[in-house]
């Protein structure tokens, strides 16, 4: 037990932030936004991870949208805080082993009905992926994302 616990403190140790980071570093990797809004119970649920390089979990999103339809790509980068490459992506591309069946259908019910998704670069091979739907009526997008690492 010892050694497990000498092991988990290395490891915390060695993921501590050394506040090492320049400003190249951080103007690549920006703080892209998910929430200013409150996020319908459908989707705090979901307990799934993208699979990439990284496999992170997908969070929660929820963004007050006051567009008369789904925000087009330029809109979107606007929304979440971007200002690099946001492009849209087919439910074949995003998902073509069919792995993310729930994830859609949560956030098809969340929303409009239909999932969207968005690829957002935030490096050479670091993106997020939006997968959204509009909630016409609360005047927000609503859904999940997750990162990705992709090289």
């Amino acid at each position: 037990m010892s050694s497990d616990e000498a092991y988990s403190a290395f490891l915390d140790q060695a993921n501590q932030d050394t506040g090492a980071s320049d400003a190249s570093t951080q103007s690549s990797h920006p703080q892209l936004k998910a929430t200013d809004t409150d996020i319908p119970a459908v989707l705090q649920s979901i307990d799934q991870t993208y699979t990439s390089e990284a496999d992170e979990p997908f969070e929660p999103v929820s963004l007050k949208w006051t567009g008369r339809s789904m925000p087009s790509e330029n809109d979107f980068a606007g929304l979440v805080g971007h200002k690099a490459e946001v492009s849209t992506l087919s439910t074949r591309d995003f998902d073509p082993k069919g792995e993310y069946k729930e994830v859609m259908e949560a956030v098809e019910k969340a929303g409009d009905g239909k999932a969207r998704i968005f690829r957002v670069e935030v490096g050479s091979t670091r993106v997020w992926y939006y997968v959204v739907g509009w909630e016409k009526e609360a005047g927000k997008v609503v859904g999940v994302r997750a990162k990705a690492v992709e090289s």
